[in-house]
């Protein structure tokens, strides 16, 4: 059962700072699994933008290597945001003031199927079902604040 979600009452200021990530990854067709263990940080950038920057291993088919992604995050009305890939271009919209938000996102001709859950002031969940002729996968993340201390 997912966890309650958590309202906050603005998305960028929500995810401002630094968060561990865990990610478990399933290839849905070959039963494979791997994961990805790291660090986020969402920062405010040029030009009014955001930025949110991935680095960490991932461990894929017994093969360890460093990754990491940067998306663009533009503030939108009443505490929203526009998320962008690096290069400008659109990803989706996102929302977390209710505490959840799904989002969906087509690439050729593989559909990226979202559901964002904030948990508490400290974590967050990030579920992405991937389904087409290419992929069948399943990204379940989860975000941690790092303990203080």
């Amino acid at each position: 059962m997912p966890p309650a979600p958590h309202p906050v009452a603005e998305t960028l200021s929500y995810l401002a700072g630094e968060w561990s990530v865990r990610r478990q990854v399933l290839d849905r067709s070959g039963g494979r699994r791997g994961r990805f263990d790291g660090r986020a940080e969402f920062r405010a950038d040029t030009g009014g933008e955001w930025l949110h920057v991935e680095t960490g291993v991932l461990e894929w088919d017994g093969v360890r290597r460093e990754a990491g992604r940067t998306l663009r995050l533009l503030p939108g009305a009443a505490g929203t945001a526009e998320v962008a890939f690096a290069d400008g271009r659109f990803f989706h919209d996102l929302d977390l003031r209710s505490g959840r938000w799904t989002a969906r996102h087509q690439c050729g001709a593989d559909l990226y199927e979202a559901d964002f859950t904030v948990v508490s002031p400290a974590e967050w969940h990030l579920r992405w079902l991937v389904r087409g002729p290419a992929k069948d996968q399943l990204l379940d993340s989860r975000y941690r604040r790092p303990a203080r201390g």
